[in-house]
């Protein structure tokens, strides 16, 4: 049963400086496609983003961009989307892209790519959603970040069971199975 019909993608306007970045976005687009998930993502044509853009649209997908209207201005806009939602900045970007989705998952990406999956998880903790959220950790770029986030837990700032919901994957497959089931138990009203 798939329980993420769109699937919200973090990740970052650049490519960063492994090629295994990339490799794990086109992986990710195929394997979204291959289940029949839509793209939720961020609208630009740059970067990771519009990789992840291009490939799922390559594979015939849907793709939902979401940019807010500066940088609609600054030209980093993929006009070859499917649907292009414009927003007047990136608190409605993050608002938007949080009521398409089901899901949500982080690619490799920076401020940006945080930012949105740390607001996903805090709006969850406030109950303003129950959407599922995954790390997807192509190459350890995640490794850090979990570390520190052991570290508030242990330090007592993080509830084990609010840890407990940062889900971590090392494959798109494994990441969007983890999410299914997540929101699966979500919509059943359990916690996951």
């Amino acid at each position: 049963m798939n329980n993420v019909k769109r699937l919200a993608v973090y990740c970052g306007s650049a490519s960063g400086t492994d090629p295994l970045f990339a490799d794990a976005t086109r992986a990710t687009a195929a394997a979204m496609v291959n289940r029949g998930v839509d793209l939720v993502y961020g609208g630009g044509r740059l970067g990771l983003m519009g990789l992840i853009a291009d490939s799922v649209l390559e594979l015939g997908g849907h793709v939902y961009g979401v940019i807010p209207d500066a940088l609609v201005d600054l030209e980093v806009a993929h006009t070859g989307v499917s649907e292009l939602f414009h927003v007047p900045n990136m608190h409605e970007r993050k608002a938007k892209m949080t009521d398409l989705a089901d899901a949500f998952i982080a690619l490799p990406g920076g401020i940006g790519t945080f930012d949105e999956l740390f607001e996903a998880w805090s709006w969850n903790a406030l109950g303003y959603h129950a959407k599922p959220f995954c790390l997807l950790n192509v190459a350890g770029f995640w490794d850090g970040m979990i570390g520190f986030i052991d570290h508030a837990t242990a330090s007592g700032f993080l509830s084990a069971s609010r840890r407990k919901q940062l889900l971590v994957a090392t494959t798109p497959e494994e990441a969007l199975e983890l999410l299914d089931e997540a929101a699966a138990s979500a919509t059943q009203g359990m916690v996951w």
